[in-house]
């Protein structure tokens, strides 16, 4: 058996929905903090009790009663909104870190988290604390509470657990409070809970077929919703897209008077170079030509994801003129993205990436191909039931000397069984195996890339742990980065 070990996690199957903590990494805590957490764990559990993410009644009726009680803090500041199918965490981040780096104070709201809830709620580029957490809950949980009747007595649903901490969010960055806030979409656009903001900017990153049951089954049906988005007068920051998605967006676009950014006309990535813990990357806007940045973070799509960045703060902060290079070199030089083509060990090398659809898994098969050299790449893959397992499995297959099927910590998560059905298809019955848990699929991954290494210290041979953001969550927390 392999030195790997692992401690608790996925396997364990905790009791709450997404069974990762609320509340972070174990170090030794402060009585304090262990009350914190503990509060914390109830306000989680109450919300997590709500209807999920995925259940969605598509309005936003109550989400903007709830704002309209609290004094509409959501127009406090200035918002950068973000919508695509891929890369929009990582481009958020980007962006947060750009705008913090010109010295204005930001709020960030991304989903979903990866070990704890405080983290889609950060304030200069930090979560929430558990216990500011908590108070965010208290302040905003009477006014819940007045809708959460509203709606019922209207024979409605209660607020979702997404429209509660899009409410928080939003009621956190006011008291901050915060200049500027970056928000990503939970889901599409046009209903989604967030777009209750009137974005400045609205970035789309590429748009591509995910979440068929809530906003169609083609590019057409999905593009239309996330051009929701855009608001009268905004700036529009639109990454490569197919002609069907492009037109869609400058249709939307047009419609209210706003000025398209389109990648390949008047933005693109000049040049790129791999380089040792990331790449260095050209970028041009309408402002001008940034040379020489390094960016550390891996794969091509990273670079237009911060292409996107660049130009909406652009966009947001100057009016379109150029921003200091130096503030810019600073502030992508310290951007990361956890859970995106993140090392996680190494002897063997350790990689996760939060990739779950079809387009996510080619970024990430091209992002491997240039940016390691493996002999011998093992995966470990636990995809969510409702997604295009098959094409998945197929874009990853060529890069995977084998495969250990799992499930992860959601109830929502692929029975290993099936998925294993499929795998067969895709890999050949010899390349396929299969684990009810994931630190059991993770350990016969580790035996399965040193089997053939002769040198014994790991050179060559690695193991890629892929398929969904709550695989992502759960590998974190099992080798200690939760």
């Amino acid at each position: 058996m392999s030195g790997i070990r692992v401690g608790r996690g996925a396997g364990e199957r905790p009791g709450d929905k997404d069974a990762r903590r609320p509340g972070g990494a174990g170090h030794q805590r402060t009585a304090e903090e262990a009350a914190a957490l503990e509060d914390l764990a109830t306000v989680y559990a109450h919300i997590m009790d709500r209807a999920p993410e995925h259940d969605i009644d598509p309005t936003l009726e109550r989400v903007q009663r709830v704002l309209e009680l609290l004094g509409d803090p959501q127009k406090a500041y200035r918002t950068v909104h973000i919508t695509g199918t891929n890369g929009k965490t990582s481009t958020s981040r980007m962006v947060e870190r750009l705008v913090r780096e010109h010295g204005l104070r930001t709020g960030r709201f991304t989903s979903p988290h990866l070990t704890s809830v405080t983290e889609r709620i950060a304030i200069d580029g930090d979560p929430v604390t558990p216990a500011r957490f908590v108070e965010i809950w208290e302040d905003v949980a009477p006014y819940v509470g007045v809708v959460d009747r509203e709606s019922q007595e209207a024979g409605g649903p209660r607020l979702s657990f997404f429209e509660v901490l899009t409410v928080m969010a939003f009621a956190a960055f006011a008291d901050a409070p915060v200049d500027v806030a970056i928000v990503e979409v939970g889901m599409g656009g046009s209903w989604d809970s967030t777009n209750v903001v009137d974005g400045d900017v609205a970035i789309v990153t590429p748009i591509s077929i995910d979440h068929t049951r809530w906003l169609g089954h083609t590019i057409e049906e999905i593009a239309t919703e996330k051009s929701g988005i855009v608001k009268e007068g905004a700036v529009v920051v639109l990454a490569e897209q197919s002609d069907v998605a492009e037109a869609i967006v400058i249709e939307a676009a047009a419609a209210k008077d706003a000025r398209v950014l389109r990648e390949g006309q008047d933005i693109a990535v000049a040049g790129r170079t791999p380089a040792v813990g990331g790449q260095v990357v050209d970028l041009r806007t309408p402002a001008g030509l940034y040379t020489q940045i390094f960016l550390p973070m891996i794969g091509e799509h990273q670079a237009h994801n911060a292409l996107l960045a660049l130009s909406a703060t652009e966009a947001l902060l100057s009016g379109g003129r150029a921003l200091d290079g130096g503030v810019v070199e600073a502030a992508f030089g310290d951007v990361s993205s956890p859970g995106r083509l993140e090392v996680l060990r190494s002897s063997p090398t350790v990689i996760v990436d939060a990739a779950h659809n079809p387009a996510g898994a080619e970024a990430l098969v091209a992002a491997v191909d240039e940016a390691f050299e493996f002999e011998r790449l093992i995966g470990v893959v636990a995809i969510m039931g409702d997604k295009d397992s098959e094409q998945i499995l197929s874009v990853l297959e060529p890069v995977l000397a084998e495969i250990v099927v799992t499930r992860n910590s959601a109830e929502r998560s692929a029975d290993p069984a099936d998925l294993a059905e499929i795998a067969v298809d895709v890999f050949g019955e010899d390349r396929v195996h299969s684990a009810e848990r994931l630190d059991e699929a993770l350990a016969i991954a580790v035996d399965l890339a040193e089997r053939d290494d002769s040198v014994g210290v790991g050179v060559g041979t690695g193991v890629l742990v892929t398929g969904s953001v709550i695989t992502a969550a759960d590998v974190r927390i099992l080798l200690g980065r939760g």
